[in-house]
This record gives C-alpha cells, structure tokens and sequence, in this order.
C-alpha cells in the first residue's frame, strides 16, 4: 500500500465526519467542503490503486525474467 492511498483514505474519512457534521448542525458550507474533501480523498485513493498495481506488474515481470534466465543458465 502506498503513499497516496494511505493520504486518500485519511482524507476520505475527514470529509465524511466534516460533511456529516455539516448535516447534523445545519452547516451547507461544512457540507460542502466536506463532500469535495470526500471526493479528493478518494481520487486520491483510486491514483494510489493504480500505482501499486503497476508496481505489482512491474514485480511480476521482473520475477518472470529472473526466472527465465535461471532457467536459462541451468540449460
């Protein structure tokens, strides 16, 4: 899990209790800026999703060439 998942769920959760506090006191510009810090957190949580799976692909293919080398070399 990386950096930017780790930040985007935080700021997922924050926007969550800041809209829903907004909603409970009646606060349309707490609300609001807690749907939007919602919205970037999970963004943010989604970019991060991709990442790691790039790097899971990219360790995949790195494994398979290590693999097919030493297959290679006891050839």
């Amino acid at each position: 899990m990386n950096k930017d998942r780790v930040e985007g769920k935080a700021k997922d959760v924050a926007g969550r209790v800041e809209r829903q506090a907004g909603e409970w006191t009646g606060n349309e510009e707490a609300q609001v800026k807690g749907a939007a810090k919602q919205a970037e957190g999970k963004i943010q949580n989604a970019v991060g999703k991709v990442k790691d799976s790039l790097n899971k692909h990219d360790d995949e293919a790195a494994e398979k060439d290590r693999a097919e080398e030493r297959s290679e070399d006891a050839a």
